[in-house]
């Protein structure tokens, strides 16, 4: 089954420094129908001003993958940690309860426009260092698993993400771990099947900013119909 929840169904914010655009319940944006998708709790794509930054602030226990789509960044830590992040670059961070992180835009000119995801972390699991990843122009890439399998990074979760860069009439067809999965698409459109023959939605077309929710399917076949570029989160057999 694929169910497509659009750029203008999902929450947004324009505060002038910040603009933003939310999947699920986030800051003062709610939803009781959209708090989370098994492990995954947010999926936020925000624009940051130049010389704007997203003040110290504690985080439960989850990793955050953040991509950086256009910009740079620099993320900062209580213990005085800080690491910096280019158009690019992906960073994963396992985060502590007994510390504070920041972002900020340091460019006097560009605004920073990242993707960012959380996913719930099974509990006792340590935290790790700050991963980092760059995005290849393969049009798949594994970003992050559990057995940090093909050199992604690891996740402290039984998920699986990956990134997916398309030329316009070009297809690719992406195995499923288990019976849940979400696709975003980050730029460009496409149209996705599955191999499914039931009585269930088995096609549909993603546009930019768009998302679809997958569930109890094997595998997608994506078909380019302009230069794609997407995030898949395979949950696996995760429950809702």
């Amino acid at each position: 089954m694929i169910i497509t929840r659009t750029a203008n169904q999902c929450g947004k914010a324009d505060y002038g420094w910040l603009k933003a655009k939310y999947t699920f319940s986030f800051g003062h944006y709610f939803d009781p129908n959209f708090l989370n998708y098994g492990a995954l709790r947010v999926l936020n794509q925000e624009i940051l001003a130049p010389q704007t930054e997203l003040k110290p602030k504690a985080y439960p226990h989850v990793d955050i993958l953040n991509i950086i789509l256009q910009g740079e960044a620099e993320y900062r830590d209580s213990a005085g940690n800080y690491i910096q992040a280019h158009q690019g670059d992906c960073l994963l961070f396992s985060t502590r309860q007994d510390l504070r992180y920041s972002e900020h835009n340091l460019s006097k000119k560009k605004s920073l426009h990242r993707l960012q995801i959380w996913l719930d972390a099974k509990p006792h699991q340590a935290p790790q260092p700050v991963q980092c990843r760059r995005l290849s122009a393969q049009p798949l890439t594994l970003l992050a698993s559990p057995a940090s399998g093909k050199n992604s990074m690891h996740l402290r979760q039984s998920a699986w993400i990956s990134y997916l860069m398309l030329q316009a009439g070009e297809s690719h067809n992406v195995p499923l771990q288990g019976k849940r999965a979400y696709l975003q698409s980050v730029s460009g459109n496409a149209e996705i099947h599955t191999d499914r023959k039931s009585g269930t939605a088995t096609h549909a077309n993603i546009r930019c900013g768009d998302g679809v929710f997958i569930q109890d399917e094997t595998q997608l076949n994506l078909r380019a119909t302009s230069a794609f570029q997407g995030l898949l989160i395979d949950l696996g057999n995760q429950s809702p």
